[in-house]
């Protein structure tokens, strides 16, 4: 039995429904075999009793009993394919999460792929008949996937290889000629290649939905460590200032108590000079009293009458009658002490207060450079852009961005939202312009300077005549000469503030401005005057106050 098992080829033990070595093998009135289920399921599926492969029908259906002398065979075959199976180390077992071959008894080997005509998952061993044998070549085979009766049309029984669009769902051939009739129907792959090119698209907005939100994300961590920063630094200046402050309190205390202690000194010092006097006149008289006292006690007249001539003359004597301590009046001591600190917390909390804005607003810094294009004929800039005074008239090409009347320029750069702030050296010249101008100002002819025509600055003329040019002029009243003066431009928030930027002191701004165009930084010499005002506008860089 085992040499002529050996001398039959594989394929004769395949049942030819399930493509697997027969399992209690029948056979037909035709002489076909199939294992007893296979056939049994087949018949079932279908109207009437067909063979599977020669097609011949069966008027009734065959009554079926195991062919003992095939299933021997086959359990031989089985027998010995197993052996081999497992002689094999390359295949290993299927593990928990992985699809199992659905042949193989005994232990599961791993499956390799699964048969979509089959309906079954097979490991490398069993799969060789979908790979040599001709007729299962057409099979299509796909990668290993679980529940393959989950492919099949729970009212067909036939494979699901279409897709409905109207109902979107899986259907089979006869779903289409039936429950799908006159439906949009299309091939699982065109409507997979559909969906999956789909699946794409929302895969990249998901990736970009995500990067936006991990930009978003680093922003916000950004801004927390700018918070934190922002808030440290605050903490700082505030600490910085109120420290100042209890150190003026402090101080005032001290004078207040000390002015106290003086006053009371002084009283006591005068009550110990009367107290001194008074022990001294005390002891002369007690010594005069004893002399007199003795002397009175003699009965002896002529001893008493000769020894009263001698007798010491009274001492002098203050009438103290007159004489008192009185305790200092210390009404309105504290009052004119706490009034008194009150302007100096007043003055250094004004004075505090200037240093932290200019310090705030010296963050918005920026890089400003004169433009020669705009400048007057007869102004002379520095290589480097940062410096301008007024010379002698040259032969500049008059262009429509070029001042032909008054000595003006203006900035390279130019600013249409956020803040920034520049400082300007103006040492030892009489007369100047400083701020910034919109884009569209007019640049020809007689200028005046005014927010309606465009210009928010500040000006001085005379040595110490200082204007804001609000239209009209605001006169300012600035306690010694400036040398730098700090601009500052907040473009959303309509303000423009200039600063003693030695000082820190906030001069004059701007408010409620509305901005809808560009801002340049403007800047005017002014002409020399009688060998005064020759000292150049000199954009510096900033200090920033400690």
């Amino acid at each position: 039995m085992s040499t002529a098992s050996c001398l039959l080829t594989e394929d004769q033990f395949l049942c030819s429904i399930c493509l697997d070595v027969f399992t209690d093998p029948v056979t037909t009135p035709c002489g076909h075999n199939f294992c007893q289920n296979c056939i049994t399921k087949h018949w079932d599926s279908n109207v009437s009793c067909q063979c599977p492969n020669c097609k011949e029908i069966f008027s009734t259906r065959p009554h079926l009993k195991i062919n003992t002398f095939i299933s021997e065979m086959a359990a031989q075959f089985r027998q010995s394919a197993q052996q081999k199976s497992s002689s094999s180390s390359e295949q290993p077992a299927s593990k928990p999460g992985e699809v199992p071959c659905d042949v193989c008894t005994g232990t599961k080997l791993k499956a390799s792929k699964s048969c979509m005509v089959c309906l079954l998952s097979y490991c490398e061993t069993h799969l060789e008949p979908h790979l040599t044998l001709s007729r299962l070549k057409k099979h299509q085979l796909i990668d290993p996937v679980e529940n393959l009766d989950g492919r099949m049309c729970e009212i067909h029984d036939k494979l699901l290889e279409l897709f409905c669009k109207n109902d979107q769902m899986c259907v089979c051939m006869l779903c289409t000629v039936l429950e799908h009739k006159s439906h949009d129907v299309v091939s699982l792959k065109v409507e997979y290649e559909e969906k999956k090119a789909e699946l794409g698209k929302t895969e990249t907005e998901i990736q970009q939905m995500i990067q936006q939100r991990r930009l978003k994300m680093e922003e916000l961590k950004r801004s927390v460590e700018l918070s934190d920063k922002n808030a440290d630094r605050e903490i700082a200046e505030g600490v910085r200032v109120f420290t100042a402050l209890k150190e003026s309190v402090e101080r005032s205390q001290a004078e207040l108590i000390n002015t106290i202690k003086q006053k009371q000194r002084e009283t006591q010092k005068q009550a110990e000079g009367f107290i001194k006097g008074l022990e001294q006149e005390i002891s002369a008289l007690e010594k005069r009293g004893a002399e007199v006292e003795q002397l009175s006690r003699s009965e002896d007249h002529l001893q008493l009458l000769q020894n009263f001539t001698s007798l010491s003359a009274a001492p002098p004597t203050k009438n103290w009658s007159e004489v008192g301590v009185h305790p200092p009046s210390y009404e309105g001591t504290v009052v004119r002490a706490v009034k008194q600190l009150e302007e100096t917390i007043s003055e250094q909390m004004k004075q505090q207060i200037c240093e932290v804005e200019l310090k705030r607003v010296q963050q918005y810094e920026v890089d400003v450079t004169l433009d020669p294009d705009t400048a007057h004929p007869s102004l002379i800039l520095s290589d480097d852009g940062k410096q301008v005074y007024c010379g002698d008239k040259n032969n500049a090409p008059d262009t429509a961005a070029r001042f032909d009347e008054c000595p003006c320029i203006l900035a390279k750069q130019s600013f249409s939202s956020g803040r920034f702030y520049y400082e300007v050296q103006v040492k030892g010249k009489t007369d100047w312009d400083i701020g910034v101008a919109r884009e569209s100002i007019n640049r020809k002819g007689d200028i005046t300077l005014s927010p309606k025509n465009g210009y928010w600055t500040m000006w001085l003329r005379n040595e110490n005549e200082y204007k804001a040019l609000a239209g009209p002029s605001v006169r300012l009243s600035l306690k010694s000469g400036l040398e730098k003066v700090g601009v500052f431009v907040d473009y959303e928030e309509g303000l423009v503030s200039f600063y003693d930027a030695d000082a820190a002191a906030l001069i004059y701004s701007f408010t409620g401005c509305s901005f809808t165009e560009k801002l340049y930084p403007f800047f005017s010499p002014c002409n020399n005057s009688d060998g005064k005002n020759t000292a150049p506008l000199i954009i510096s860089p900033v200090n920033h106050t400690e």
